[in-house]
């Protein structure tokens, strides 16, 4: 059991949350009961995951991909109204860490990644003005491009697009969960064979042709589905706490 509060502050300490701008709060999103023994973890704070925290009776949910948007309207009406109902008349908490937790470089989407993929991880650079944001590194041994293609299918449980050259070996890729596909030329600058993430734009198919690199699109959910296991799994661990992650199957 812990102090809720205890609890945030140590996650706020841990990710480093004031030190970067984000697009949403990081943190204590809503407050709930003022102890917390059972934490439930998942990517986003929808309404199919709020209502599973609700029928576990969980006192703290903490998500990647959280509330209050940076532009989004602000007023409580429709979807909107009906999850923060939820979570109010349930009375759990709600944490979200979102541009921190893909950064971190122990509990992160991106580091998570990395081991999932059996990539080692050779450093991390700025991308779109977020420090350490995109990352790099090399596999164990040269792979072939479909080969390679089908060990993300099989350890993400989807089969990721795959854009790029015809046929050739991975020795080196560089990577950014989720929402990454823009920063394929800084990529293409670094050298590396591959870059994964989790979408893809139109143009996307275009830049890596013509630039010879190869894309994966592994899916945002699907990229973004160990960072938050991984630091509830620690803050468990730290506080003698019951820990379950709900995945709430996204296919984008």
């Amino acid at each position: 059991m812990a102090e809720t509060g205890t609890l945030v502050d140590y996650a706020n300490s841990l990710l480093e949350v004031n030190a970067l701008r984000d697009y949403s709060p990081n943190g204590l999103q809503v407050a709930g009961r003022s102890e917390t023994v059972r934490l439930m973890t998942g990517v986003t704070a929808c309404q199919a995951l709020l209502e599973t925290a609700r029928e576990w009776e969980a006192d703290a949910l903490l998500v990647h991909h959280g509330w209050f948007w940076k532009n989004e309207p602000p007023q409580l009406t429709g979807m909107k109204l009906r999850r923060v109902r939820t979570v109010l008349e349930a009375g759990f908490s709600l944490l979200a860490y979102h541009l921190p937790l893909d950064i971190h470089r122990a509990y992160g989407n991106n580091a998570e990644l990395a081991r999932l993929l059996g990539i080692t991880v050779a450093g991390q650079q700025s991308a779109g003005g977020v420090p350490d944001l995109l990352w790099f590194g090399r596999l164990d041994e040269p792979v072939e491009a479909r080969a390679f293609g089908e060990r993300i299918g099989e350890r993400l449980g989807r089969a990721p697009l795959h854009l790029g050259p015809d046929g050739g070996a991975i020795e080196t890729a560089a990577w950014c969960t989720g929402a990454g596909q823009d920063f394929i030329d800084d990529a293409v600058a670094r050298g590396v064979d591959a870059f994964i993430t989790g979408e893809v734009s139109e143009r996307t198919a275009h830049t890596a042709r013509e630039r010879g690199i190869h894309f994966f699109a592994a899916g945002h959910h699907a990229t973004e589905r160990y960072g938050v296991q991984a630091l509830g799994g620690h803050l468990a661990e730290r506080f003698g706490l019951e820990h379950r992650f709900v995945d709430i199957d996204n296919p984008v």
